[in-house]
């Protein structure tokens, strides 16, 4: 038998094992289903969700462990590199928008009016390209273009595998998504309104934490390991202070960040996950200026806050559902937005806010080519930074509905049709008239990438 048809009967092996393992099809981005000539469904529940398969290759560095892995033995015809995009039509309103009493005439004052608007619209392209630059050396790279022409680097990083030889010692530096199951990065929605998870990027009104939540992809390393099959992983990274943010632009402090998952199976009901994760961080609340205007980088006065909790990952038949919890507490300075070298401003009742958010999210695989989504999402000010805030002041609900239809997905494109509804309620938020703002979007189109 020849080598590359033994290689191949390999490949489809290890789909079937995952296959038998409970991984549903489904659809992914079809760089690495070019690379190994595999089906989509191999790695991905839903594209862009990874099923156990999908999260093994991911956590061995986009590698099987074969010959094909480092690029020197790839066919030159091989095309790294995915676009995504989403043409679509949307309709977005929002009950809370200061606009002039008079229109036209910025003298006559304003007040809080609803805002309506819709049409025919199209997304930011999502450029991504991930590998091996060398067996056991992986990188990724993720650039948007927005729909205005700007451009913003998602990720970019290099990571050394199995250092000494080992799983458990997986070394990456650069730009990253915080490790967790539940991705930000791999979301089902993609509204206006319930495009992202609100929990992952809450913080209280007038809060001045620079740091913009634990969705962002951060600066940094990362030491991570697993077992073979994914089930038992942990992740420890350190962080430079910027949120994300390029060019050194708060201080010279780091965050620290750590994710531990366990994995089991249920009989009958398939593999269950749950985790817990912890970033403790620092935030500057007051800069070195000229003429009044902050030089990036000086950021002094720092103070800690943390975000916290636990999550879930449950399968049961053609349902699945992801289960998360957060826990958040800023500094008194930070949530008064006061200088920490003016303590003297800091108002009676001054206290560090604390809340508690999180979500279930639901999805329903009907067949392969449909997957139905709903998400129900609720954050809880549980103490807010002094007595003069309203106790509810900043408590979200939201929720999510809406579904993905393949029509096809081969190993060089996919198309999705996708149609969804969001809607949130933020308490006494309103910019003017200190009412209840609600938000929500519509949203249909075609999610397609190459």
């Amino acid at each position: 038998m020849a080598i590359a048809t033994r290689k191949k009967i390999i490949l489809q092996l290890l789909v079937l094992v995952a296959t038998a393992a409970g991984v549903r099809p489904a659809y992914a981005l079809p760089a690495f289903a070019r690379k190994y000539g595999l089906p989509c469904s191999a790695c991905h529940e839903a594209w862009p969700k990874l099923n156990n398969f999908g999260q093994v290759f991911r956590d061995n560095g986009y590698q099987l462990g074969t010959d094909r892995d480092a690029p020197i033995y790839q066919d030159p015809s091989y095309w790294p590199i995915t676009f995504r995009v989403i043409p679509q039509w949307h309709r977005e309103s929002n009950d809370s928008v200061p606009v002039d009493k008079v229109p036209g005439d910025a003298s006559s004052g304003q007040v809080d009016s609803k805002v309506i608007k819709s049409g025919f619209d199209f997304s930011a392209v999502d450029i991504w390209t991930a590998g091996t630059l060398h067996k056991n050396i992986s990188f990724a790279v993720e650039a948007f273009i927005n729909n205005t022409g700007g451009t913003f680097l998602q990720t970019m990083y290099v990571r050394f595998d199995n250092l000494l030889n080992s799983r458990w010692l997986n070394f990456k530096v650069g730009k990253f998504e915080l490790d967790t199951l539940i991705s930000e990065q791999r979301i089902l929605t993609l509204s206006n309104t319930g495009g992202f998870y609100q929990t992952y990027f809450f913080n209280p009104p007038h809060d001045n934490n620079f740091f913009q939540g634990i969705g962002n992809n951060q600066v940094g390393v990362e030491l991570m390991g697993h077992s073979a099959n994914s089930y038992t992983r942990y992740s420890i990274a350190l962080l430079s202070s910027n949120s994300g943010q390029p060019g050194l632009p708060t201080s010279r402090t780091y965050d620290g960040y750590a994710d531990f998952t366990q994995g089991f199976e249920i009989p009958r009901l398939g593999l269950q996950r749950v985790g817990v994760y912890g970033y403790l961080g620092q935030s500057p609340t007051f800069f070195k200026t000229i003429g009044g205007v902050p030089i990036a980088g000086t950021g002094a006065g720092n103070r800690s806050f943390y975000r916290a909790g636990a999550y879930g990952l449950w399968n049961v038949g053609k349902f699945d559902f992801s289960t998360f919890y957060l826990h958040g507490q800023d500094n008194v300075f930070l949530g008064n937005s006061v200088p920490a070298n003016q303590p003297f401003h800091l108002p009676a009742g001054a206290a560090g806010p604390a809340w508690n958010g999180g979500f279930v999210e639901a999805h329903y695989t009907y067949n392969p080519r449909l997957i139905l989504v709903a998400r129900s999402e609720s954050i809880r000010m549980s103490r807010q930074a002094n007595a003069s805030i309203p106790g509810d002041l900043g408590n979200l609900n939201a929720w999510t509905v809406g579904y993905r239809w393949y029509p096809f997905m081969s190993t060089r494109a996919g198309l999705a049709w996708v149609q969804e509804y969001s809607r949130l309620r933020s308490v006494g938020t309103a910019p003017l008239s200190g009412r209840n703002d609600i938000t929500s979007s519509y949203l249909m189109g075609f999610d397609f990438d190459f």
